[in-house]
């Protein structure tokens, strides 16, 4: 016969130990983390920039996160449908977003602001930095950067711009351009950059400010010209090509950038191994290989890193959109 001391210990030994299994669950499923596939949402459709960049580093971090990395391209208003999904997504570290330089410029273009960045998202790790490059359909007659000023001023109104949608680099790159030299130049914002290259090439569009690993096979080919770079330095992989700073130009400054963010509140663990897998990928010698010649300047570092810089990106951006009258169309 079972003593009443002994159902009590019984009972005693019990409670305790769920006690001490519901005190250390939570560390425990930190420390597994992650313990099915990571979704990279890329807020573009395929082809572009965002997603060649992405799907490289998804093939390397499944190696250190022993998962699977998988891509979703959420295309969409200039980036706000997909960037939009993310800030709601269930903030436990599966899933991040592929932010590119319209993610800082969103929140002071459009009324009311789709998201904050500060608010409503957790820095992972800064990716790199683009070349943005003006290129122009070879039947343009213009091959540098005063042939093209002199033509476009010359043509009030003749020359159109694509972009990859309003607010976009190439979209503020063009607007820059237009405030700098002085030229009419109309504006054809599309749905993503994928859908901007066949009509570049085909001649339907003059023009675009591109992100040049999307558009460098073209200009090696000569099936695009590249007129200048909108930066502050050439771009190694055209090194040919000058800057509008050397073509009398120097606040032609544009620089398109990746990184990537998890909604906020995510774990700081879960974030600390996303942002350590992310850095192993963006060091792998392949990775490297292949993003420098694409012209790619990777960065990598720290959650804290991210997050200065997107401070400084989000308070620049938005006084140029301010002093440029820039508006949704």
């Amino acid at each position: 016969m079972t003593s009443v001391f002994s159902r009590r210990y019984r009972v005693f030994f019990i409670a305790s130990a769920a006690a001490v299994t519901s005190l250390f669950a939570p560390a425990h499923a930190a420390d597994s983390f992650p313990r099915r596939p990571v979704t990279i949402v890329v807020p573009f459709p395929a082809g572009g920039t965002p997603d060649i960049i992405a799907r490289m580093l998804a093939d390397k971090a499944r190696a250190s996160l022993n998962q699977s990395v998988v891509v979703e391209n959420k295309g969409g208003a200039g980036g706000n449908i997909g960037v939009q999904y993310v800030s709601r997504s269930k903030p436990d570290g599966y899933t991040v977003v592929m932010c590119a330089y319209s993610c800082a410029v969103a929140p002071s273009l459009y009324k009311p602001a789709p998201y904050s960045i500060s608010k409503d998202f957790a820095p992972v790790m800064m990716v790199g930095t683009v070349p943005s490059v003006l290129v122009v359909n070879p039947t343009v007659p213009a091959r540098s950067v005063a042939e093209f000023i002199d033509y476009a001023t010359a043509h009030p109104g003749k020359l159109n711009a694509a972009s990859s949608g309003v607010g976009g680099s190439a979209h503020l790159a063009l607007e820059l351009l237009k405030r700098e030299a002085k030229v009419d130049i109309a504006h054809i914002p599309y749905k993503g950059a994928g859908q901007v290259a066949g009509d570049l090439l085909g001649g339907q569009v003059d023009m675009y400010f591109d992100n040049l690993p999307a558009s460098l096979a073209s200009i090696k080919e000569g099936r695009l010209v590249a007129i200048a770079v909108a930066g502050k330095q050439r771009a190694r992989a055209i090194p040919h090509v000058p800057t509008f700073a050397e073509s009398g130009y120097p606040n032609m400054l544009v620089n398109p950038w990746f990184g990537l963010l998890a909604p906020a509140g995510t774990p700081k663990s879960a974030i600390d191994k996303l942002n350590a897998a992310f850095n192993a990928a963006l060091n792998d010698p392949e990775v490297k290989q292949r993003l420098e010649g694409l012209g790619v300047d990777s960065a990598g570092g720290s959650p804290a890193a991210l997050a200065d810089f997107l401070e400084r990106e989000t308070t620049a951006l938005a006084r140029l959109i301010q002093e440029n009258g820039i508006t949704v169309e």
